[in-house]
């Protein structure tokens, strides 16, 4: 395959759609040929991504999509089950950022969502986050993009799982905290600045539906808890371990060592000095790093596993397109190798 593809994007007037679009502009394989949006249809992509005002790129009708050599395919959810068809004629290889081919079956899509209009592709479809699925992501031409709220809670306890500490039957105790842009681009009361800011609100106390995700790729189920809080960027959570036995530091170095010591975008940051001795969104903002830590309270048995991401990064676009770097062959840091700043405000 060559080196050069061209790359469209379903949905590039979101907040997510946004970060795909900054993201293969800046990337050396990938040249933007379409960017489709129905309510922005003719308008610039500066126009609505004030940062992409450079991009000479009009937004097009989804209706009229282009041949590219990859699709990514920014909906909401219910959306790309509707159109795969569509997508998968316009591209050899689909990436989707919605909910609707992340599961592998049909009774789970019943039982979180609203059921699914085409259960054929979920066997198909390879689920994107890298660090859990790197072996099956090379030659897929379906690849799902991990769910924000799941890929911080995955990234921080598959340590435990990969080193023997879990094995699934263990309480864990999840809680989650995230910014504004995981509710996209679309208003509504409860986005607006006023009642937003300054809160830290539980909007899924129990039964949210990234819970499918943790269960299906860990083989766990938790009790799990997402609050929004005033920040614009970013997932972090805090997951409460309770092993069957004692697990001693050494044990927890080793285990994030052997699980995270070659991936290029994680780090792990446990206790160390400075201000920023645990992992935190505003850290990795932009970029897509995820970090994990850890800590032990040995009085109650406990494991406290902390994780972090940008959750239209790490949790979303740059997924995407790291998964895309496998799938095509490319070198996978392609177009995402850079770091964030420091210091940065409200992420």
């Amino acid at each position: 395959m060559s080196d050069q593809l061209t790359a469209g994007v379903v949905g590039g007037s979101g907040f997510t759609g946004g970060e795909l679009l900054r993201l293969l502009d800046g990337h050396p394989n990938f040249d933007v040929e379409q960017a489709t949006s129905r309510s922005y249809e003719r308008k610039t992509v500066g126009h609505v991504h004030p940062n992409l005002r450079h991009l000479d790129l009009r937004f097009t009708s989804p209706e009229d999509l282009e041949s590219v050599d990859v699709l990514f395919t920014a909906t909401p959810h219910g959306v790309s089950m509707e159109h795969i068809d569509a997508f998968q004629d316009a591209a050899d290889t689909v990436v989707d950022l919605s909910a609707d081919f992340r599961l592998s079956e049909a009774a789970q899509y019943d039982e979180w969502y609203d059921g699914h209009v085409c259960p054929e592709y979920l066997e198909k479809s390879e689920y994107a986050l890298p660090e859990l699925n790197r072996e099956n992501l090379p030659g897929a031409d379906l690849i799902a993009a991990g769910g924000c709220n799941a890929t911080a809670t995955i990234l921080g306890l598959k340590p435990l799982f990969d080193a023997g500490i879990l094995s699934g039957d263990e309480q864990v105790v999840v809680d989650v905290k995230v910014g504004s842009s995981e509710g996209g681009a679309g208003a509504s009361k409860a986005s607006s600045h006023a009642e937003r800011s300054g809160i830290v609100r539980p909007y899924a106390p129990t039964g949210h539906r990234h819970e499918a995700e943790i269960e299906e790729y860990l083989g766990l189920s938790v009790s799990f808890t997402v609050h929004a809080v005033d920040m614009v960027r970013g997932a972090a959570a805090t997951c409460h371990v309770f092993p069957d036995g004692p697990v001693s530091k050494g044990d927890m170095w080793k285990a994030f060592r052997g699980s995270y010591g070659d991936e290029p975008f994680m780090r792990t940051v446990a206790g160390g000095g400075g201000v920023y001795r645990y992992p935190e969104p505003k850290s990795v903002a932009g970029t897509n790093f995820g970090e994990v830590g850890f800590e032990i309270d040995p009085g109650n048995r406990r494991l406290v596993v902390f994780s972090a991401i940008d959750n239209m990064m790490k949790g979303s676009a740059g997924q995407a397109v790291h998964a895309a770097n496998i799938a095509l062959g490319l070198d996978e840091t392609a177009g995402l190798d850079f770091t964030g700043f420091h210091p940065i405000g409200s992420p």
